[in-house]
């Protein structure tokens, strides 16, 4: 009878030895995963990886850092995170370096689940609040409102007296040219001339209806040579940067009904210049960096014109907000 019964007390011992390895088995969720979540992500997660080691995915974890694989599957003692773990306290290079050593528990639970294989089932990763900027102290502007372009007359048709002012205008070396091909419209920039520009240069553009564009930038034009300029009720850009020009000379512009873009950076200009500027609806770019106008006028005419694009060479949050200010790109010179 003992003889036929043996085998399957045999087979029974060996059934119950492999439940119970089976049992013994060090599971990655359970056991390892809340130690390296605890102890290792916070230098080896998603904010910061010190050594190019990350720890909290499958693949970071065993593609390891600058030092190469992190661990060793099936062999703890050539691992270099149990070493790592089981440096002095006082070796610089004990891990993790800041806090109390893993406990005596944790290093037997990760040397086991190496020494069984490492498994690490797929799928399975360790889950890490991801650090968010601070809220900024800046809020953001609501979009601007679209300001409308003005519309130029289709069947425009230049002045007869045009043509000789053009060649008289051509003669003295100021090119007015057209802004395209076969196109009634023209354009002038007169900054690369500088300071041979003075009022009297431009005196005679009060014939020219057709201009569209004049760029007066770093010339000696003053307050009075802008009245050349108010009759041109076409006008869509109007360069005056680095020039002498002040408030009254702002005053000129107040009937350009169809202007888009006024550059006055670097002139003498303040708040009261804007007042000049609010009725004309089809502005959407003003540039005033480098001008005696106050965080106060300007707040006005925004408030006044919310669809205007303003630079003042600060961040206008700021001055809305008291937030402290950043400079603005320097126009172009």
């Amino acid at each position: 009878m003992r003889t036929t019964r043996l085998p399957l007390i045999v087979t029974g011992f060996a059934t119950v030895a492999l439940f119970l390895r089976a049992e013994a088995a060090t599971d990655f969720t359970k056991d390892v995963a809340p130690i390296l979540k605890a102890r290792c992500v916070e230098c080896h997660g998603p904010d910061k990886q010190k050594g190019k080691l990350r720890l909290d995915t499958k693949a970071d974890f065993f593609k390891g850092g600058k030092g190469g694989p992190s661990v060793k599957a099936g062999d703890a003692d050539a691992s270099e995170l149990l070493k790592r773990v089981t440096l002095p306290k006082d070796n610089d290079d004990r891990m993790p370096p800041e806090g109390e050593p893993l406990t005596a528990e944790q290093v037997a639970t990760l040397k086991a689940w190496i020494t069984e294989g490492a498994n690490w089932p797929d799928g399975a990763s360790i889950e890490v609040a991801v650090a968010t900027p601070p809220p900024t102290t800046t809020p953001k502007l609501p979009p601007r409102p679209a300001v409308p372009a003005p519309e130029l007359p289709k069947d425009f048709q230049p002045a007869p007296g045009e043509a000789a002012t053009l060649a008289a205008l051509a003669k003295s070396g100021i090119d007015v040219r057209p802004i395209a091909q076969n196109s009634p419209w023209r354009e002038v920039n007169l900054r690369p001339l500088g300071t041979n520009i003075t009022d009297a240069s431009i005196a005679s553009f009060k014939d020219l209806a057709s201009l569209i564009e004049v760029r007066l930038g770093s010339t000696r034009i003053t307050d009075a040579g802008l009245e050349a300029i108010k009759g041109l009720t076409h006008l869509q850009v109007l360069g005056l940067e680095l020039t002498g020009i002040t408030d009254a000379g702002v005053a000129h512009l107040a009937g350009l009904k169809n202007l888009m873009s006024l550059n006055l950076y670097g002139t003498k200009v303040t708040d009261a210049a804007l007042t000049h500027l609010r009725d004309l609806t089809h502005l959407r770019n003003l540039y005033l960096w480098q001008t005696q106008v106050t965080p106060e006028g300007v707040k006005k005419l925004q408030e006044a014109r919310p669809g205007l694009d303003i630079n003042t060479g600060v961040d206008l949050a700021a001055i809305t907000t008291n937030a402290p200010a950043a400079k603005a790109e320097e126009p172009k010179k």
